[in-house]
């Protein structure tokens, strides 16, 4: 179900450059997640490249692995070169990418993709991407499908290339495909904060494969995110999408160490304040039944739980911290909160060095 781009879409973020060695760590990561498909990379782009795709591709992983490719038999030759499962060939179908990137016409440009899917699908399993997808009216967009199947592709894309696809898109646009018997995969960015809903939409759909980054990096606002979307799917949909939730958090900060972009704090599943509590109401609860104010175990994703002190902090806060760092000291609780409350409202933050410091203030 899982076809992830971290390695090529998620390496076109602003500023990320993976080295050869940190691509080939992410991608064995990968793999032992459970991800089914993955994007090793754009082998024309440079020698190292074509040699790191090669090199991911040897390792005989249990992911199927990908090249991405322009529609241009250079391209194609250099990713069979590379011995991958399958080749994305990606052209520009929407009027604005024909007027202003291709500057060719509709039936030439299709028609020279056509070829090379036909070329390419002698040799390897062929996915076929119009860029702009969701832009492209869907009677054109089953016309190209339709004839990149017949000429050999086995899978199409919906690229939802800037973000612009809505539920409603979706629904249209995967039924419409779904129709024909064609496989199908769907790409999200995420310029309107959609991509994981748009991807959820798409399953419900019946979409075949999901693209995703981890970390949700990519162009611009980035893609679908890996681990936003398999534990929705999981948690709130029921359905079984062969990932190692436990592992999620596991990468997440692999790709982020390797990326140098920090993952929000707030950020589902793996943030670090993901499954934090600090008011002194939401602790009371979560302590008694922590379904109170968290949506599931964070244990299904390979974190725990975390109590805060601060500002809106309450007596049962106190009591879980002293218990929780077994502090067994003879101290005024009410007292305790106040001090606690009164240096966070200072602006210091009060982690568990700066908290023992205050007991023995009292």
């Amino acid at each position: 179900m899982i076809y992830d781009t971290t390695l090529r879409d998620g390496e076109q973020t602003p500023n990320v450059c993976f080295t050869p060695e940190q691509k080939l760590e992410i991608a064995v990561m990968l793999d032992e997640v459970g991800v089914g498909e993955i994007e090793a990379g754009f082998p024309v782009v440079s020698e190292t490249e074509f040699e790191t795709v090669r090199l991911i591709s040897s390792q005989n992983l249990n992911a199927k692995i990908f090249a991405f490719c322009r529609a241009k038999k250079e391209d194609i030759d250099r990713a069979l070169e590379c011995d991958v499962d399958g080749v994305v060939i990606a052209s520009s179908l929407s009027d604005l990418h024909l007027k202003f990137k291709m500057r060719r016409s509709f039936e030439d440009v299709l028609n020279n993709a056509l070829k090379l899917i036909e070329y390419a699908s002698d040799h390897v399993f062929v996915s076929f991407t119009s860029e702009d997808s969701t832009r492209i009216p869907i009677e054109r967009l089953v016309r190209i499908y339709s004839e990149a199947v017949n000429y050999g592709a086995s899978r199409v894309h919906i690229s939802d290339t800037v973000g612009v696809a809505t539920a409603e898109l979706v629904e249209k646009y995967v039924s419409t495909l779904k129709k024909l018997d064609i496989e199908v995969l769907c790409h999200f960015h995420n310029d309107f904060g959609l991509a994981t809903a748009n991807s959820l939409k798409a399953v419900m759909c019946k979409a075949d494969r999901i693209a995703t980054t981890v970390n949700g990096i990519g162009e611009r606002c980035g893609n679908a995110c890996l681990q936003e979307v398999v534990t929705a799917l999981e948690v709130l949909y029921g359905i079984k999408t062969g990932i190692k939730l436990d592992k999620l958090y596991e990468l997440s900060k692999l790709v982020e160490r390797y990326s140098n972009i920090p993952v929000h704090p707030q950020a589902p599943v793996v943030g670090e304040y993901a499954f934090t509590h600090e008011s002194g109401t939401h602790v009371a609860a979560v302590l008694e039944n922590p379904l109170t104010y968290e949506a599931y175990d964070p244990k299904i994703v390979g974190r725990e739980r975390r109590i805060a002190l601060g500002k809106h902090s309450g007596r049962r806060s106190i009591e879980y911290k002293l218990r929780e760092l077994k502090l067994n000291v003879n101290v005024d609780e009410r007292k305790l909160l106040s001090a606690v409350k009164r240096i966070r409202e200072e602006g210091v933050i009060i982690n568990e060095d700066l908290f023992k410091k205050i007991i023995e203030c009292l």
